[in-house]
């Protein structure tokens, strides 16, 4: 792909407080659902790396777990990991808070953000503010935080002024050639992806604390012509746990495997054959084995250059 001396291009690192909708912000910006949200916090866990290419400029966006401070353990030790390796050696940070909450959690994510990286910051959830005019001295506590390059309020929700906050992202990014292809929406797989809109519905249909305490494990991936033969299993840190994701007769895993089964067939294109059932593995989330095995202790993949 040919591309002008005004090209830019460069990764750009989401950062923030649980719940302040990094993931929905970075599925805005993409235009594709790729980060899995919930009302629930602490809903990502992984990075997840989405492309958006444009005719002048290419950015990279990475979403990351939000700071883990809520629950101990090696899960979240290994996503706290996750969260501060990605901000090393970007061109580029999207600090995301709420709109009118600027508490010690955000100044704690603040204090950690690199000098030498511009960060902009955006201020998400505008539309739930009925007095537009509360914005303005928010604002202005936000810029004494820091020394942003940018302060931009936005709506992940609806969309409002995200073509602002592109315009934002994009000054303050390197001149050069798009880093990926321009067909690439993401750097991970179908299979990944197949397990993550799996677990969504977990945290979106299930209760109290039991979507903390699973994971999803893809056994079979298999692509026939335009269909996906999808085999998973749902896995559960105890056993009174397993009657409570299957549901009686059976309606809750069911009600979790198709609502999952259709976001599959939006993102893939194809038709998707979806097998879902229940294991039971104690202790998985301090079980290094275990998490290597789900991903979670697999390191952050490489980045182009």
């Amino acid at each position: 792909m040919s591309e002008s001396a005004e090209h830019r291009a460069g990764y750009v690192a989401l950062t923030g407080r649980p719940n302040v909708g990094k993931s929905t912000l970075m599925n805005r910006l993409v235009g594709h659902k790729l980060s899995i949200t919930s009302p629930r916090p602490q809903t990502t866990r992984h990075r997840i790396l989405g492309i958006l290419t444009q005719p002048d400029a290419q950015l990279v966006f990475i979403d990351t777990p939000g700071l883990q401070k809520s629950y101990s353990g090696r899960l979240n030790r290994a996503l706290n990991r996750v969260a501060g390796d990605a901000l090393e050696g970007v061109d580029a940070i999207l600090l995301v808070l709420e709109a009118l909450r600027l508490n010690a959690e955000d100044r704690a994510v603040i204090a950690r953000l690199p000098a030498d990286t511009p960060v902009i910051a955006a201020i998400n959830k505008v539309d739930t503010v009925a007095d537009k005019g509360r914005l303005l001295p928010f604002i202005e506590a936000l810029a004494s935080a820091h020394g942003f390059s940018a302060i931009v309020p936005v709506s992940a929700q609806t969309g409002r002024q995200i073509s602002d906050l592109l315009s934002a992202l994009k000054s303050v990014l390197p001149y050069g050639a798009s880093l990926y292809d321009e067909s690439e929406l993401t750097d991970r797989s179908e299979r990944f992806l197949a397990a993550e809109l799996l677990r969504e519905k977990l945290f979106r249909l299930l209760h109290d604390e039991v979507p903390y305490d699973t994971a999803v494990e893809i056994e079979q991936f298999e692509t026939a012509g335009n269909l996906r033969r999808i085999h998973a299993a749902i896995v559960v840190a105890r056993p009174g746990q397993k009657p409570i994701v299957i549901g009686k007769g059976g309606e809750q895993l069911k009600a979790i495997a198709t609502q999952a089964r259709h976001d599959m067939e939006q993102l893939f294109g194809s038709k998707v054959f979806l097998e879902v059932f229940v294991r039971v593995k104690r202790g998985w989330a301090d079980d290094p084995n275990w998490l290597r095995r789900l991903g979670y202790e697999s390191g952050v993949p490489g980045r182009k250059r």
